[in-house]
């Protein structure tokens, strides 16, 4: 194997392969990425068993061939070469890769594509076609509710489904830790049929974000019981999918909240920063006290310390007394992104709901705390 590739060319490559790659694993190959050289075209793939990743992109192959190299070891020597080099790679018998820019040289212990695993990249389910941009969107609004405690994993990932309402396809993302929920939806141009719902792990929408990031065409992506797949322009992201049931979330979505306040997002947020300065890991607690157009936000602490702010809002409801999470207050409202947002009430004992007046489909959800 022998090709020649400019720097920028295969780093920006090598970049979205290395993050998949679990640095501690006990399997040596699959700390390794494979390169497979032909048709002046290189075909870079990684995976950790989950999740895969397969690029082509192209270059000048003199010689065609395969092997498979360190994806940390390649990456770092190649982010430190000067942006504007050409690298030529040789790999003989494939146990030795050879790497040279200007009068750097490096000979690299390789392992040989036999051992690498087969990434399957085709599979028999749904297929729809969007945009980059939804699926960015889709988890941008709702990744932060993903749960981190794994006991429950099926709550550690993103809910994905689709359903045709009113002559459109609805793409919707739903994430809960069980504290919180995160719902949104997007319109899709692409008539698709209806997804029942899988759940997408949250080390696959990580990545997937990252993906996304870069790219603004459409995407397709195909989906069934076990496995979804992305084809990003010309990267392949395949996933397993988690095995297991997701909450009946249309539940826990209020439907009687009547009590509507109305309050700038950015003075809410800032407020609730600083009165959370005093607060303590185990009793993260605010306490909301909800009076005509006023908002009293307080806070006190094992060391009897304390903390109160009074804002302005747009409220004409009865008093209600309430308390929340600090984190999970501002992480509401960070997500959101509105001058001014509508939360409504039930009571002091039940979830309250935050959205954007212009924005109906994003629907935030948190349970109250004890005061």
């Amino acid at each position: 194997m022998k090709f020649l590739i400019e720097k920028k060319t295969i780093f920006k490559s090598l970049t979205h392969l290395q993050s998949i790659v679990d640095k501690r694993n006990v399997l040596p190959i699959l700390s390794n990425i494979l390169i497979e050289a032909k048709n002046n075209e290189l075909i870079l793939s990684s995976t950790d068993m989950d999740i895969s990743i397969k690029e082509s992109i192209n270059c000048d192959v003199i010689e065609e061939g395969a092997t498979t190299i360190n994806a940390q070891l390649i990456y770092d020597i190649i982010k430190k070469l000067h942006d504007e080099s050409k690298i030529e790679i040789i790999s003989n018998d494939g146990k030795i890769l050879s790497l040279r820019s200007g009068v750097s040289k490096f000979s690299l212990a390789c392992l040989p594509k036999e051992e690498f695993p087969l990434i399957e990249s085709k599979i028999e389910g749904h297929k729809i076609v969007t945009k980059a941009e939804n699926i960015f969107n889709l988890i941008d609004k709702t990744k932060f509710a993903i749960s981190n405690e794994e006991t429950r994993y099926f709550l550690n990932g993103l809910y994905f489904s689709i359903n045709n309402e009113d002559g459109e396809s609805m793409l919707n993302f739903v994430g809960t830790d069980g504290h919180r929920l995160a719902k949104f939806s997007i319109a899709n141009s692409s008539k698709s049929n209806d997804v029942n719902g899988v759940i997408i792990p949250k080390k696959t929408i990580n990545e997937l974000y990252k993906l996304l990031s870069e790219n603004s065409a459409d995407i397709k992506i195909e989906i069934n019981t076990n496995k979804i797949i992305f084809y990003i322009g010309k990267l392949i992201f395949i996933s397993k999918l988690i095995d297991g049931t997701f909450p009946d979330y249309k539940r826990v979505i209020p439907t009687n909240n009547n009590e509507i306040l109305t309050v700038n997002r950015s003075n809410l947020l800032s407020a609730v920063d600083r009165v959370s300065t005093i607060v303590n890991e185990k009793s993260p607690v605010i306490k909301f006290k909800l009076f005509k157009d006023l908002i009293n936000l307080s806070t006190f602490n094992n060391d009897n310390s304390s903390a109160t702010e009074d804002i302005e809002a747009n409220f004409d409801g009865k008093e209600i007394e309430i308390g929340f999470n600090s984190k999970y207050i501002m992480d509401m409202l960070d997500n959101l992104k509105e001058d001014e947002i509508q939360i409504s009430f039930l009571d002091n004992s039940s979830p309250i709901i935050a959205q954007e007046k212009s924005n109906p489909d994003l629907i935030y959800v948190l349970m109250p705390m004890r005061v």
